[in-house]
């Protein structure tokens, strides 16, 4: 989708160009003014019907809006989603309220406006919308929007399909995981393989890596379900400064037993719209990682801070850093530095993954600066209440 808006623009920039260069030479040929403006209407007419064949090319569907959100213009692939009559209000197909409201935000001034909607009609239909400005009035002569229409039904059909294999497949890993653990607890339990010296330096290992197991299991069914929700748009008035003292304090006991101290930098008034659930597995996913890569005494450091038009917060730590070459991936699913490491502290290569899914989810975003034997900071800047 960004890659055809970016099209787009060129394409619109080109065109605006030429017709710019258009009306420069009739000026300078055409004394009257009268002539001036019919060479104009000319030029103009010309230049937005070849837009408008352009747009009828381009597979994702595009409404024209006037400022009282009617439609001006729907080329095909928007035609073949709806039922449209030119002139007819958008709310007349379209009663998403998350739509109508960004739709007269964009009209009011705001330049782009991206969104998620679901629609159910006979079907249900999931829809990816992005809402551009036309400023400079190359549509029509006066305010209009732009909406670029994506169907992501069946992206989401396959999602799900994806989500109930994954699913499907840890059930059946964790019944036999089960049994597993549970023998391994009899094991560990019998005297008389107490002083058995091969047992005592299996068991833990085993214990260990079925933990582990039990782990990545957890993850997956987490990042599965993470990504089938991440259109939708949590609703709740969160105070980030309480959720984060909470994730702190679930930290005591490791933090004393790992003799690293964690310093927390608040402010006041700090409030977003969130899901609480989801937030704290952000939070607790980022400063499990930081105790984790960091040695004994150590310091986190979490800050919170109003940041021009956003809150961030950023969490500084002291441990192993990430090489510069390796930060662009350590988002990805499975991604470790060292997979050693990630091993033996317990990692599954999915937390970040994880985190990236819900800050997207937040409509925040993420930032990941790291030196290698230094440490990393984390900053992820959220919309203000």
């Amino acid at each position: 989708m960004e890659l055809l808006f970016i099209i787009l623009v060129l394409i619109i920039g080109i065109l605006s160009f030429l017709l710019l260069k258009k009306e420069r030479i009739f000026g300078i040929n055409t004394e009257n003014n009268s002539e001036k403006e019919k060479v104009k209407i000319i030029v103009n007419k010309d230049y937005r019907k070849n837009l408008y064949d352009l747009l009828n090319y381009i597979p994702e569907g595009i409404l024209i809006l006037d400022k009282g959100k009617k439609i001006l213009f729907s080329n095909n692939s928007a035609n073949k989603l709806f039922q449209i009559k030119i002139g007819e209000n958008i709310s007349g197909f379209l009663r998403n309220p998350d739509l109508l409201t960004s739709i007269d935000k964009t009209l009011g001034g705001n330049n782009i406006s991206d969104l998620e909607i679901e629609i159910r009609s006979q079907t249900v239909q999931r829809l990816n919308i992005t809402i551009y400005l036309d400023k400079n009035n190359l549509f029509f002569d006066d305010i209009s929007c732009v909406l670029f229409i994506r169907d992501l039904t069946e992206f989401h059909k396959f999602q799900q399909l994806k989500s109930d294999f994954v699913a499907n497949v840890s059930h059946e890993l964790r019944t036999p995981l089960q049994s597993i653990k549970m023998g391994l607890e009899t094991f560990e339990n019998n005297s008389d393989l107490k002083n058995n010296s091969e047992v005592n330096n299996l068991l833990p290992i085993m214990t260990s890596q079925s933990e582990r197991m039990e782990n990545l299991i957890r993850d997956l069914l987490s990042l599965s379900k993470i990504e089938l929700q991440e259109h939708i748009r949590p609703t709740h008035e969160i105070d980030l400064i309480e959720l984060i003292d909470y994730v702190i304090k679930t930290y005591e006991k490791i933090i004393f037993k790992n003799k690293i101290s964690i310093k927390f930098n608040k402010t006041d008034n700090f409030k977003i719209i969130g899901d609480r659930d989801k937030l704290i597995e952000i939070f607790t996913n980022l400063i499990d990682n930081s105790i984790k890569y960091s040695d004994k005494n150590k310091e986190i450091t979490i800050t919170a801070k109003k940041d021009g038009s956003f809150n961030t917060v950023s969490i500084k730590d002291e441990g192993i850093g990430i090489p510069k070459e390796f930060i662009h991936r350590i988002t990805e699913r499975f991604f470790t530095v060292d997979p050693s490491k990630s091993r033996s502290v317990g990692g599954t290569g999915l937390g970040l993954a994880i985190v990236k899914h819900l800050v997207s989810q937040h409509r925040a975003e993420m930032d990941i600066n790291s030196v290698e034997n230094k440490g990393t900071t984390i900053e992820i800047k959220f919309n203000p209440l």
